[in-house]
């Protein structure tokens, strides 16, 4: 009986060391064994974006009215929202004064004018000399300088619109006495708007003088209407790295006026950027990293510095060259020097990639 216990223990262990090494020898090939794994390549491509910025519609046109005389206003028949033609009289002051300065200096050249003929006769005669007759010469053109001064200063008493446009603001009434260079109104040419936003530097050495763009306008519902570049203006602040663009609506929609909220949508390319799916991105207590496939088939962790993330792409700043293979799927357990198995390759192209479209808030100006 002890016998066959005995035989039956030694049988047991038997079993149990032959479980074991094909046990260790299963882990053994499953730690070799490499991992499937999807990759793909670091390309330098550029990421086309429509960006939806808002702005605010401005008159391309607009002329603040001063006075070039001062007096009394006579006459302001225009209020806000009035349309006028091109040459309407808009301000009309008191002239009087002016007037009756220019009546005596016509008097004064009509003398002037009369002593010359006189002094003509008399030179013909030898009966003066030559000195009175340039004095006479001279007392005309001054005279005659003088009309004409007070015949532009009278001018100036009648202010006139110097295009057809709409009174959008006037500070002054009949009555009032306006110094020089007082601001009495504000006019604008409806039929010509144009909205002002700010555009980061990355995307400014695309955009041209010209080139199509859309314009919504919020008061007038989801339509978009059609706008192209009037200006880029050519220099970048420093603050918020942004520059400013102007846009002109054609044709303006009816409705459309100064000062409405107006959200540009502006079609643009980055400059080409080194790139890899936002998918491939690792962090670490030591930062962002990505697992990359070196010459053997086996990972390597590198960590990298990255920028823009547009199109479900992040940008690489440093730590990726353009041709490095990273690992975009198959992420789960894997560590440095693993083995891995590439049974697929997400093909990259050259073309732009086309990013949802997104929306930026104006930033507030630094004074």
């Amino acid at each position: 009986m002890a016998g066959m216990v005995y035989r039956f223990c030694i049988i047991f262990l038997l079993s149990l060391l032959f479980v074991a090494g094909c046990s260790d020898e299963e882990q053994h090939k499953a730690k070799n064994k490499a991992k499937k794994v999807e990759i793909t390549t670091v390309v330098r491509r550029p990421i086309g974006v429509t960006r939806i910025i808002s702005g605010t519609l401005e008159a391309i046109e607009i002329v603040e009215i001063f006075n070039q005389e001062q007096g009394r206003i006579l006459q302001i028949p225009y209020y806000e929202g009035d349309s006028v033609e091109k040459d309407a009289v808009l301000v009309a002051l008191d002239g009087s004064l002016i007037q009756a300065q220019l009546d005596k200096a016509s008097a004064s050249l009509k003398q002037a004018r009369l002593d010359l003929k006189r002094q003509n006769r008399l030179i013909k005669n030898k009966l003066t000399s030559e000195d009175e007759l340039a004095r006479a010469k001279t007392k005309v053109d001054e005279t005659a300088a003088e009309v004409n001064l007070l015949k532009t200063r009278l001018a100036h008493t009648r202010v006139r619109a110097p295009f057809a446009g709409v009174i959008s603001n006037r500070y002054k009434s009949p009555g009032d006495v306006v110094p020089l260079h007082s601001h009495i109104l504000t006019l604008i040419a409806p039929h010509s708007l144009k909205a002002r936003f700010h555009v980061s530097e990355i995307l400014l050495s695309h955009l041209e003088k010209g080139a199509p763009v859309s314009l919504r306008i919020d008061a007038l519902g989801d339509k978009l209407h059609p706008a192209r570049i009037l200006r880029v203006h050519p220099v970048v602040d420093p603050l918020s790295r942004q520059g400013i663009v102007e846009a002109k609506l054609d044709p303006v929609p009816d409705g459309a006026v100064p000062g409405q909220l107006a959200r540009l949508y502006l079609a643009t390319e980055t400059t080409p950027l080194r790139t890899i799916p936002l998918a491939a991105l690792r962090h670490n207590p030591q930062g962002e990293y990505v697992f990359r496939v070196d010459a053997q088939d086996k990972t390597r962790i590198t960590h990298v510095k990255t920028g823009l993330q547009l199109s479900g792409r992040v940008e690489i700043l440093d730590g990726l060259q353009v041709g490095d293979k990273v690992i975009t799927r198959g992420l789960a357990g894997l560590r440095d020097g693993k083995k891995v198995q590439v049974v697929s390759q997400v093909q990259t192209s050259s073309t732009p990639l086309v990013a949802k479209p997104m929306t930026v808030q104006p930033q507030a100006q630094t004074p």
